[in-house]
């Protein structure tokens, strides 16, 4: 388990692409990655057009940052206030179907949050809700064997910021989605939510992690990655 604490952006994108690759190689073991943004920040999905997902001057204005992940889906806005986690291991552990790997992994999160407290529910194909709405969603990407399951959870985030740079949908973008803070008090912490996210997958994986850090090979093609695409523009901004 690595837990980075705070990261920009560019830096989270290119760790959990680093630490997918390097297990894809097989040089590294199954790993769950914490972290949290230092900034607030949109994330958009592979194929998305930003222009049309953000509304670009309303993020200059607010200072929220944009990056793209390589994994597909819509864009969401994450904060300090989100926990990202990231497990990556051998598809062939979670089965070889997206709709496989999300049951399991999004299973492995309502169970979790439903020890805190929260009455949390899996709901195909990627969300993680509570009374119908989302406190969790997740993305996937795979490669050479391996499987990168990336997604956040909704601690207490700022939801008028979320309905100010989000577009494309008919709805405040918050109408959908709901906070642990408004669901648990006292609400909890961020190092209660992962304890609880790491016995759960801890018991969906049958072991017990070992805190560890980025190897000396991830940690170059992390700032390859930052070089090239995660912290390039014309990656981010791509129309």
């Amino acid at each position: 388990m690595i837990d980075s604490g705070p990261l920009s952006p560019p830096h989270s994108a290119a760790i959990d692409e680093s630490i997918l690759e390097s297990h894809g190689l097989g040089d590294v073991p199954d790993t769950l990655h914490f972290y949290t943004r230092s900034q607030p920040t949109v994330s958009l999905g592979q194929f998305q057009k930003a222009a049309e997902a953000v509304d670009l001057e309303e993020c200059v204005r607010r200072g929220v940052a944009i990056v793209r992940r390589r994994s597909g889906g819509g864009s969401i806005y994450t904060d300090g206030g989100q926990l990202i986690f990231a497990i990556i291991t051998s598809e062939s552990i979670l089965g070889s179907t997206p709709a496989g790997a999300f049951k399991a992994v999004c299973g492995a999160v309502a169970e979790s949050l439903r020890g805190l407290g929260a009455h949390a529910a899996y709901r195909p194909m990627n969300d993680v809700e509570v009374r119908g709405r989302k406190v969790s969603g997740s993305a996937q990407l795979r490669r050479h064997g391996s499987l990168l399951h990336h997604g956040t959870v909704i601690v207490d985030t700022d939801l008028e910021t979320m309905d100010a740079v989000l577009k494309g949908t008919a709805t405040r973008p918050s109408a959908r989605v709901t906070r642990l803070s408004d669901l648990l008090h006292p609400a909890p912490g961020m190092d209660q939510v992962k304890g609880a996210l790491t016995c759960g997958f801890g018991r969906l994986f049958e072991v017990e992690f070992e805190r560890s850090q980025l190897t000396e090979p991830e940690s170059k093609t992390v700032e390859n990655y930052v070089a090239s695409c995660y912290g390039n523009e014309s990656w981010n901004m791509r129309r």
